[in-house]
């Protein structure tokens, strides 16, 4: 087929990159690697070795064989984000995700929290990095980790808090070229995460609880008396804010008010720089804040709301991409599957970039399915037709069933 088609972009952006990586591959191991995702985005049901090895060149055995391979995950999609996210402003965004699973001998399988149900589930968790572009408004997946079930965490003596930061240590080398901030929800905003997050050179922004105690840092100037000077004057009363230490902020979607201010956090040891939201009615507010006291509230909120583009990847890879069906019983060959099926949507999102179209993973995921069939047909038939001629037929043919844009 013509270098324009959409499976040859799609192995020609993923070949592009794997050129470029400074871990050395072997040509059969590269080979594999780019049916694999092109498979994930071409297989219309369950995706797992069974499919593999029916749609794929490749027999079953041998994906089985190279899913237990190492492969340096983070560098392939840091490289990938330079042609999805081109933004200025960027963040490291961390969200566990709960995995479906059953089965006696699945590795580090437990009780997690899973947002959806609302209650804590027997299965799996992955701990998702991802970088975010606050002003494009988008996200590329850049590694997921199994986490451990609480008996192992338990033998390791650590708490998943501990777990998270050994994940993110592990990989702050190449995060903090990308970024300084981390955004990670509510779950995070603890001293020891925060404190951890700092001595990798990170700062955090996320949201406290609503009744989080906070006061208004103090005004004097030390007495040089002896003594500790004094941090903090009063505490925040959220019914009644000081005006005059309080900056209001526009909001954008005009569905309530926002106040920014430098503020002491009680649990969080620290001044930080907090963004108080209002609904119209002032019954309800919620926190928000960076542990970078220099940064604008208004930076704050939309880093924070941005953060919630990790989400929706999550939501792509579970409905189209197979992260919760793989059939493996080894860590190794699961975190193969996690981050393949993360990774095949965010090559789907660099090649709507190339195209110029807006992304839409079930529409980018019919068409991978139609031109590889319509490849097999020819193929297969053994026919050489005049691409030229019918390259509008080829185009309809591709596009059918699509979601027009």
């Amino acid at each position: 087929m013509k270098r324009t088609s959409i499976l040859n972009q799609y192995k020609g952006i993923c070949s592009d990159i794997l050129s470029e990586m400074t871990t050395k591959l072997r040509k059969s191991f590269k080979t594999l690697f780019m049916e694999t995702l092109i498979l994930y985005m071409v297989i219309p049901g369950r995706i797992n070795f069974l499919q593999l090895g029916r749609y794929g060149r490749s027999c079953e055995q041998r994906f089985r064989q190279n899913f237990s391979k190492d492969f340096d995950w983070l560098e392939f999609n840091l490289k990938l984000s330079d042609k999805v996210l081109t933004g200025k402003r960027k963040a490291i965004a961390v969200d566990p995700s709960f995995i479906s699973k059953s089965g006696k001998v699945t590795p580090w399988i437990g009780y997690f929290w899973s947002g959806c149900a609302g209650t804590t589930k027997r299965g799996l968790e992955i701990l998702g990095v991802g970088l975010i572009d606050i002003d494009t408004k988008d996200c590329i997946s850049l590694q997921a980790v199994q986490t451990p079930d609480t008996k192992t965490l338990e033998n390791r003596d650590a708490t998943l808090i501990d777990w998270y930061l050994l994940v993110l240590n592990s990989m702050k080398d190449e995060l903090v070229k990308a970024s300084s901030y981390v955004v990670a929800d509510a779950y995070f905003a603890k001293n020891n995460f925060v404190t951890g997050l700092q001595q990798m050179n990170f700062e955090l922004i996320s949201r406290l609880r609503d009744d989080a105690a906070l006061f208004y840092p103090t005004l004097e100037k030390p007495s040089g008396k002896k003594g500790r000077p004094r941090i903090y004057d009063g505490r925040i009363d959220f019914n009644n804010l000081d005006t005059s230490r309080v900056q209001k902020i526009s909001s954008d979607n005009n569905q309530g008010e926002l106040y920014a201010l430098v503020a002491y956090c009680k649990s969080l040891k620290q001044n930080i720089s907090l963004v108080i939201w209002y609904s119209k009615d002032r019954k309800t507010h919620k926190l928000y804040f960076s542990t970078d006291q220099t940064m604008s509230g208004k930076d704050v909120i939309e880093y924070y709301r941005t953060r919630f583009q990790i989400e929706f990847c999550f939501r792509d890879a579970k409905g189209f991409t197979g992260l919760t069906q793989s059939q493996a019983r080894d860590v190794a060959k699961l975190s193969f599957n996690f981050n393949a099926s993360l990774t095949s949507v965010n090559l789907a999102k660099a090649v709507a970039k190339e195209r110029k179209i807006p992304f839409s993973i079930a529409s980018h995921k019919t068409m991978m399915h139609n031109a590889f069939l319509l490849e097999r047909f020819i193929r297969v038939s053994g026919i050489r037709p005049n691409r030229r001629l019918n390259a509008k037929l080829v185009k309809e043919l591709i596009e059918f069933a699509a979601i027009a844009a």
